[in-house]
């Protein structure tokens, strides 16, 4: 590359970062875990992990609650690093993909046991963390160390994709929305270019009616215009999910009803649910009271519920499971599943 066409690529993307970044500093969304622009404000990256790990598949309206509710009981790394497990498990309840749950735990105690309880400021050394992707690497890195790195997740995916025209389906398409957006990072607010970018596609670059005519980077989008703005980022096509189908046991006595403690590894690990036999493709020949409907994110579960008398017996019975009030059973901190099994077996019996 010649000087001079080197210098045309910088300016490019110094005009690129400067209109994102006027318009962020105008239109930044207020968030309870973000420091909002030109604030002077310092981000802490306890919070900004936790933030990023809890937005993982999820809305930013489903976490506000959380995010609120975990920072007021754990305010600190350190704190969240001595919580008892089932106490963190039962908080995330309803939040869904509840190994990140499982890992939020295992990142703390590695902070406070490998890094004197200060989360690292670089994306390598965040990355070595347990549960900490490629993502959430470099956007702590970037919101929370100002490092430049190279942040995309499905917002920005889209807007880039967009920008640049990028007609590879996902995923294959990701290599060239991270080669196209590289070079756009500026080096002197990485992290609100990352952010800027987010409340872009949240906002404005939105999956469906898109509005174009408000956008800072619209005078040279190269899909602004198009009819099929839409279909960008080119998505796969969808896959049938196959349709599992299990039993869940509801044994009750003295209005108190049994509960258990899933597996440490699997689905839901780790949290409180009803007992009941593995998930299959067979349909249970047994029929129950109520059924629920629940899909995960590579099959759908019919789930129903039958009566027993007693919960197992024998010399591990007591350790697997309690009695737990009926009354009570909000702060159980059942997973979604069992939340919409209980709630129809209880309006059943109202």
């Amino acid at each position: 590359m010649s000087v001079q066409t080197s210098h045309m690529a910088d300016d490019i993307a110094r005009d690129f970062a400067d209109r994102l970044l006027g318009w962020y500093d105008r239109s930044a969304r207020v968030l309870p875990w973000r420091i909002a622009p030109n604030s002077g404000g310092v981000p802490d990256p306890y919070r900004i992990w936790l933030a990023e790990v809890m937005l993982q598949q999820t809305t930013v309206a489903a976490v506000a609650g959380y995010f609120a509710r975990f920072t007021e009981r754990w305010p600190t790394v350190a704190d969240l690093a001595a919580a008892d497990d089932a106490d963190v498990m039962a908080a995330w309840a309803g939040l869904g993909y509840y190994a990140r749950a499982r890992n939020l735990l295992a990142c703390t105690r590695a902070v406070v046991r490998d890094h004197g309880g200060i989360f690292p400021d670089s994306e390598a050394a965040l990355r070595a963390l347990p549960g900490i992707g490629d993502y959430t690497a470099a956007s702590v890195a970037a919101i929370a160390f100002g490092r430049a790195a190279v942040v995309v997740d499905a917002n920005i995916e889209r807007v880039i994709a967009r920008h640049r025209l990028i007609e590879t389906p996902l995923p294959m398409a990701k290599r060239e929305i991270r080669a196209a957006l590289a070079p756009l990072v500026p080096t002197d607010r990485p992290g609100d270019f990352a952010q800027a970018l987010m409340d872009l596609g949240a906002t404005v670059c939105t999956p469906r009616s898109p509005a174009c005519a408000t956008c800072p980077l619209m005078t040279d989008c190269r899909a602004r215009g198009r009819a099929d703005i839409e279909r960008l980022p080119v998505k796969p096509p969808k896959k049938a999910k196959p349709h599992r189908h299990g039993l869940a046991h509801w044994i009750e006595r003295d209005a108190q009803v049994w509960l258990v403690r899933r597996p440490g590894k699997g689905m839901l690990g780790g949290m409180r649910a009803l007992p009941g036999g593995d998930w299959s493709d067979a349909r249970p020949s047994e029929s129950g009271i109520v059924s629920v409907d629940h899909g995960f994110t590579h099959f759908d579960l019919t789930l129903t519920l039958v009566r027993r008398d007693a919960p197992p017996q024998g010399p591990d019975a007591a350790a697997e499971g309690r009695w737990w009030p009926i009354a009570d059973l909000d702060a159980a901190g059942l997973p979604t599943l069992y939340r919409k099994l209980t709630d129809k077996m209880l309006e059943r019996d109202a």
